[in-house]
């Protein structure tokens, strides 16, 4: 063979090993948008490159060196500790402490420490293994007391500069109480208290919320109080959710600094740019115009009444290949702060405009010891699934970055498959680390919630919910009502939501006429109808004692699970969810008194034929998904009920239709009177007996 024809051998086994040049192999985003593009034309050798770059030629590695050591010159905000540059460090902070934010109640109160200067690629000290920050906050009257987790803030900027490195060590405090608080700075080194960090105190004034309506800083705190319903610390009131399940890569944005889509065929970066239009004058951006199309997609959202959305944390092995907390997919002890301080302006909004945020903490393929299907060179999973100090790190991570905000829960993982022992000790970590006690649930496979939620039932496990998921939407009804029951016979009532409802093809589909969809999927098999999915999925859920529902979007759309970005393609089935949380405030539906009752109206196999919500003696919501006629056993109840009916199509006023008024202490028969065979829901409460007449 001729030297010639050997050389064209080895290029063309290099590139198959090692993929396309530096602009194809590392997109455009990976690197700090300033820089402009990557060199196009590369030479064939292979190095290990500058600041966690992974490998690539010297030729990158040469464009990297020059950007980096130009920044470093511009400004000394961005200074770099890594090899193979060895730029001068800066002087630690001088241990002072800054309290910003809006100090009132329920608000965001920030707390600045200058403390020992560190890049977030460092090992030595690594700012997030070596170092550990906290900060005892303590209400005056003495009953109040937060130990909140810190983390390097880097420059304090990072979102808009990108910045890796400075002396800002950051933590946050959601005061659910007015008036004086003091803190006191914990600050260890490997352990040891690091002088003149540790130990630093003060004292801050918190005044009351000047915020409504939507704004969850107006309402509290959402807590688990022990039943079915999680409830606002502000006002008492029970929470509903419904909104999206999907995309689950949401977190994949290529407005988020070293953002990378590993399987951009299968799942591209997002831009959500049908939102843009929806981004309003005086709402955040980052670094100019960044950020329009999430911020612009939460406003929609919330705009149509929904107040939930769910996203992955970390999903590396598995579907998607794109979102991780870390500097790189593989370094799991190294945060990359300007992109998580991006995450962060993301959920303050979404607080802003009222909305529930659901983390799920790991993709089923990396949330153990087995190995992704799309694995590279190292295991996906922290720590093969264990406690160990890996998913230690991330949790911390998240509590102290996000864990201040007022309407979230940790979900264990999407389809999880860690073993009981280690789900209850990561549930354990959490319960011990996060001060607020946010909500914790698990999400597992449909025909594994027997073998994965039993074992923590009741006082099993400091679990407060599940996250439901089934194969087809006929099944919802039945398996909320199944936890909801079994929950309570165990002695601790969970919280019980169905996130994703229907087949891995199907679950939500879009709206017929969207991008022309005709009611069929991309194979031409004939998907669930918006009805189906409002009479079993949404109100499935809700008349099961469920929490409310999350949409799934399946993936045989094209607006799908993975790669979808445009909210407006189920437009007519958020209009439904906003018609059903509606009714449930607006008519103060006592829901934490109530409990499924099918049996009463003849229904006890829990299938969609019909459905009662029951506070027995009290109050009965009937559902009747194809209108008609059924019988209500009222025989153990006493006295006069009034009979009025709730269009789930349309919402607005109670009307009556048929009786108004029937006894107890007997089965009475309730009918829509409606022979087109359209859902209604029933209302019939007790009526209040007259007062006595005074002579």
């Amino acid at each position: 063979m001729s030297s010639a024809l050997l050389r064209c051998c080895f290029l063309l086994l290099f590139a198959c090993l090692n993929g396309p040049a530096g602009a194809d192999r590392f997109p455009r985003h990976w690197f700090p948008r300033h820089w402009g593009e990557p060199p196009r034309v590369e030479t064939r050798d292979v190095r290990p490159l500058p600041a966690g770059y992974g490998q690539g030629s010297s030729t990158l590695e040469r464009w990297i060196t020059k950007h980096r050591q130009e920044d470093f010159a511009a400004s000394p905000t961005r200074p770099v500790s890594s090899a193979p540059l060895q730029q001068p460090r800066r002087a630690d902070g001088d241990g002072s402490v800054e309290v910003g934010g809006e100090r009132r109640q329920w608000h965001k109160v920030t707390l600045d420490l200058a403390g020992p200067f560190a890049h977030e690629l460092d090992n030595a000290p690594n700012p997030f293994v070596d170092y550990e920050m906290s900060v005892t906050f303590r209400h005056a009257a003495g009953d109040l007391v937060y130990r909140v987790p810190g983390y390097f803030a880097a420059d304090g900027r990072a979102a808009e500069t990108s910045g890796e490195a400075g002396t800002v060590w950051r933590a946050h405090l959601a005061p659910d109480r007015v008036g004086t608080w003091t803190y006191e700075v914990q600050f260890r080194q490997r352990g040891k208290s690091r002088a003149p960090f540790d130990g630093q105190r003060g004292v801050f004034e918190v005044v009351a919320s000047n915020k409504s309506g939507r704004d969850l800083r107006g309402r509290g705190r959402l807590e688990y109080v022990g039943k079915h319903y999680l409830e606002f610390a502000g006002d008492g009131q029970p929470f509903l959710k419904a909104g999206a399940d999907a995309p689950e890569t949401l977190l994949a944005y290529a407005d988020f600094d070293g953002t990378v889509a590993k399987l951009p065929e299968k799942a591209p970066l997002k831009s959500f740019a049908p939102h843009v239009r929806d981004w309003n004058e005086g709402d955040p951006t980052w670094q100019g115009n960044q950020g329009k199309g999430l911020i612009g997609a939460i406003n929609y959202l919330s705009g149509t009444g929904c107040n939930a959305f769910s996203f992955l944390t970390y999903n590396a092995g598995g579907d998607g290949e794109n979102v991780w907390p870390f500097v790189a997919r593989e370094d799991k002890l190294h945060y990359d702060c300007s992109k998580l301080d991006q995450w962060g302006i993301v959920f303050d909004h979404a607080c802003r405009r009222g909305m529930f945020l659901h983390f799920k903490l790991q993709e089923t393929e990396n949330d153990d010891h087995r190995v992704g299907k799309n694995q590279a060179t190292a295991p996906a999973s922290l720590d093969g699934g264990h406690l160990g100090p890996q998913r230690q790190l991330y949790l911390r991570e998240l509590i102290a970055r996000f864990g201040y905000q007022l309407a979230l829960n940790w979900n264990l993982g999407e389809e999880n498959t860690q073993t009981t022992h280690q789900q209850q000790r990561m549930i354990d970590y959490l319960r011990q680390l996060d001060p607020y006690g946010h909500p914790i649930v698990v999400h597992t496979f449909p025909g594994e919630q027997d073998m994965v939620y039993r074992p923590l039932l009741g006082k099993q496990s400091d679990l407060t919910g599940v996250s439901l998921q089934n194969s087809h939407i006929r099944d919802t009804h039945r398996q909320t009502v199944k936890w909801v029951e079994a929950s309570t016979a165990a002695g601790k009532p969970w919280v019980v939501s169905f996130d994703e409802s229907g087949s891995a093809a199907h679950g939500q589909p879009p709206d017929l006429g969207y991008r022309g969809f005709d009611g069929r999927d991309l194979r031409g098999k004939q998907a669930y109808t918006q009805h189906q999915v409002r009479r079993q999925t949404l109100w499935g859920t809700l008349m099961g004692g469920g929490a409310g529902v999350e949409y799934y979007f399946g993936y045989q759309f094209v607006e799908n699970d993975l790669r979808g970005e445009d909210w407006r393609s189920r437009d007519a089935s958020w209009e439904a969810c906003r018609i059903a949380l509606d009714f449930f405030r607006e008519h103060e539906i006592p829901v934490q008194q109530m409990q499924p009752a099918d049996q009463r109206i003849g229904n006890p196999t829990h299938d969609n034929s019909k459905y009662c919500l029951a506070q027995p003696g009290r109050l009965y919501l009937v559902y009747l998904p194809q209108g008609g006629a059924t019988t209500l056993d009222l025989s153990d109840a006493e006295g006069t009920f009034s009979v009025r009916w709730y269009n789930p199509r349309q919402g607005g006023s109670l009307t009556l239709r048929g009786p108004q008024a029937v006894a107890g202490g007997q089965q009475v028969t309730i009918a829509a009177a409606d022979p087109g065979g359209a859902d209604w829901l029933a209302i019939v409460s007790l009526q209040a007996a007259a007062a006595p007449v005074e002579n």
